[in-house]
């Protein structure tokens, strides 16, 4: 789990517990966003909210229909990604109240695990609520200079000429 991993001066952190949607929701959006810079994870999530973009997923696709694009399975899950935005918008603040810049923020550890369960009051005793923890850190990356590329001439030797 996060809270175990130390961070350095470079990382922020921040956690979701007891978030009101399916770990599996979770987990598929998680390895969606994943290693990516938070703008686009921003973007990414903006679109599945919006219902433009679906999250593609590819571990928990029990009769789940293709849907349009270059992608095999998905689904819209507003309600997640929004829970999932608001902890991402947590790290970032946290970054940016540590001094860190928020545009070169890279998602280095990204997680869902299943919560405790909670069962319903009343007459809806039965069914249990889902619950997940959600985990961000997030890593200011090195900013990269695109160095330019100086094509040099090799001097060729003339090769002697065979009689």
């Amino acid at each position: 789990m996060a809270h175990h991993l130390p961070t350095t001066e470079t990382q922020a952190k921040a956690f979701g517990r007891e978030l009101p949607l399916s770990s599996k929701q979770g987990i598929e959006i998680c390895n969606r966003l994943r290693g990516r810079s938070v703008q686009q994870a921003k973007k990414i999530l903006d679109d599945a909210i919006t219902f433009k973009r679906a999250i593609p997923f590819k571990r928990f696709t029990n009769a789940l229909g293709h849907k349009p694009g270059k992608m095999a399975s998905g689904r819209y899950h507003p309600k997640a990604c929004t829970l999932i935005k608001m902890v991402l918008a947590s790290a970032e603040a946290n970054a940016l109240n540590k001094g860190l810049g928020t545009q070169h923020l890279m998602i280095k550890h990204l997680s869902a695990q299943k919560a405790g369960n909670q069962n319903h009051m009343g007459s809806r005793r039965g069914i249990r609520m889902r619950r997940t923890h959600i985990e961000v850190i997030l890593e200011s990356a090195p900013i990269e200079q695109k160095e330019k590329k100086t094509q040099t001439k090799k001097e060729t030797t003339p090769k002697a000429e065979t009689p």
